[in-house]
């Protein structure tokens, strides 16, 4: 089988601060890095170096040829990623010593993907692949209902959250993944817990306290633990984690073993600085020591 993506690629320049910038404030960086990011990329990026078919669907400008060739070499087919006229996306990052951070974001050419484009994708796809999308680019609803129609599993990484967004994709979700702050903002926005919203699969991602499965159809959970490492940033943690689920799922594992494997994964990238570049290949999750 295969994962589609439909997601964005950013240009992540990421600056190491002595502490995040209250309001008001000027900081003086220690360094500045730039990597390839985006939440789609990231996702693809994850799911390719856990062994998954991934086709991404996506768009860059005249400045971002870059990141599709990055894409590309780090095993991602990219032909369907367009290039337009409008710059590529891009997020200024900020990373504090203990690894938190705080991230404005440009879309970019990622808000500029045509219907022919996703359509044409997609028609190479087969029933029983995977469509994931999340809310960095145009299009989610429009992917969602085609990727239902063609027989797709189709997955929302519902970030960054919109409550509009969300509730426009619902009707034709098998799997969602969502932070804790972000299942509490759908919970207030529909009036309905996470689990109880007709969702097959349900995933909240819970930080430092590991994550949560809820079968949507039984309502049985399952939590998976986080292990034990030290943060030195965490940005694309959650997309890293993201890739290999659906990859673990792609390629026939059990959702526990799947959640396990992620969140092995996620826990050697939260060791690492940067995003996409830095996401950990399959054999070295398998060969870490926690």
């Amino acid at each position: 089988m295969a994962i589609w993506n439909l997601g964005s690629i950013n240009a992540d320049m990421v600056y190491a601060m002595p502490h995040l910038p209250a309001a008001g404030e000027t900081l003086a960086a220690s360094s500045l890095d730039r990597f390839l990011g985006g939440k789609g990329a990231n996702m693809s990026v994850a799911a390719a170096r856990a062994g998954s078919e991934v086709f991404h669907i996506g768009a860059v400008g005249p400045d971002g040829l870059w990141a599709r060739e990055r894409l590309t070499a780090f095993g991602v087919d990219t032909g369907h990623v367009m290039e337009t006229g409008t710059p590529t996306g891009h997020a200024v990052i900020a990373v504090e010593p203990g690894g938190e951070n705080q991230i404005i974001l440009f879309p970019g050419a990622n808000r500029a993907l045509a219907l022919e484009q996703l359509t044409q994708a997609l028609s190479k796809a087969r029933a029983g692949d995977t469509l994931v999308i999340q809310n960095e680019t145009s299009l989610q609803a429009e992917a969602a209902e085609l990727g239902r129609r063609l027989g797709l599993r189709v997955c929302y990484a519902a970030a960054p959250f919109d409550a509009d967004a969300v509730q426009a994709v619902l009707p034709f979700l098998d799997f969602l993944i969502l932070n804790e702050v972000e299942a509490a903002q759908l919970e207030q926005a529909i009036g309905k817990p996470p689990g109880a919203i007709g969702v097959r699969d349900v995933i909240i991602t819970l930080g430092a306290k590991g994550a949560r499965h809820i079968d949507g159809g039984t309502g049985a959970v399952q939590d998976v633990p986080a292990l034990p490492v030290t943060a030195v940033d965490t940005t694309g943690a959650g997309d890293t984690f993201t890739g290999y689920v659906l990859a673990g799922l792609d390629q026939g594992l059990a959702m526990e073993k799947a959640m396990a494997a992620a969140s092995r994964a996620a826990a050697l990238m939260v060791t690492r600085h940067g995003t996409a570049d830095v996401i950990p290949e399959l054999a070295e999750v398998q060969a870490a020591r926690f």
